[in-house]
């Protein structure tokens, strides 16, 4: 009998510590397993760099040059373009924890005996998502004081009296919304993957092993289907990362702002 999946399939059983606020399932081992990764992967980037430049060595291995084009992405492509350099270098870390954070916990959504992305469940685009937001109240109250939260609720050119209609708007759409937005249009997709992932692998081996007669036939479709939103769950999880590190780059940049 065929079973579509459920959103049980984001509450997985616990493997260890059950019933306590330390309990462990997949989705959290999956977690820790890609900050476990990402700290490793960082540490032996930045410790070839250092020995290549003691030992004068200009020219990069594979492994560092991968590093380096991996980090001047983010660097170049997202921080400098949208805040200069002095302060896209200023607030580089933050992206790149981001960026990297939210493809790691995507990616995990298609890697074997994972099947699930980190980011399926509301707790780290949640996070995320208050980092940034936090960020951007910080970047602006910086470099403005008290007057960036003035100058983003009473807008410069608007008539006073339509303040009335303007201010809650603003409040709502800047002050409110930004995190939420957030943490949900990649909390979605990721859960829209895995579920047409899980659909179509699960009715290939409906198809191939319980269904009668010609029917089998239907199982080579839904397998193909498979591979191919496997192949856009890669698409989806590189973009939503940039889409989240992007978004929270122009945040910082509007919070910066002269008008502000």
């Amino acid at each position: 009998m065929f079973k579509p999946p459920t959103i049980e399939e984001f509450y997985p059983e616990a493997i260890a510590f059950a019933g306590t606020p330390f309990e462990i399932n997949r989705i959290m081992m999956i977690r820790l397993i890609v900050m476990t990764v990402l700290i490793v992967l960082f540490w032996l980037w930045t410790r070839k760099f250092k020995q290549a430049v003691k030992a004068g060595n200009v020219v990069p291995g594979r492994f560092q040059l991968l590093g380096e084009l991996a980090l001047n992405f983010v660097r170049k492509n997202i921080a400098h373009d949208q805040l200069g350099e002095k302060d896209g270098e200023r607030f580089l870390p933050l992206l790149t924890t981001i960026f990297f954070m939210v493809l790691g916990m995507n990616i995990t959504g298609i890697i074997p005996f994972a099947n699930i992305a980190g980011t399926s469940v509301i707790g780290i685009p949640l996070v995320l998502a208050l980092a940034s937001y936090v960020t951007f109240i910080y970047a602006g109250m910086r470099r403005h004081g008290v007057k960036f939260f003035k100058n983003s609720l009473f807008p410069s050119g608007v008539p006073p009296a339509f303040y009335v209609l303007v201010t809650p708007i603003e409040l709502l759409s800047t002050f409110i919304l930004r995190p939420v937005t957030l943490a949900l249009r990649l909390l979605m997709n990721m859960i829209a993957g895995h579920l047409l992932l899980v659909l179509c692998f699960s009715a290939t081996q409906f198809f191939f092993f319980q269904a009668d007669g010609l029917f089998k036939l239907f199982g080579a479709g839904t397998l193909l289907f498979g591979f191919a939103f496997t192949v856009f769950e890669i698409l989806v999880s590189v973009l939503q990362a940039y889409v989240f590190t992007l978004l929270t780059t122009v945040y910082i940049q509007l919070a910066l702002a002269d008008e502000h």
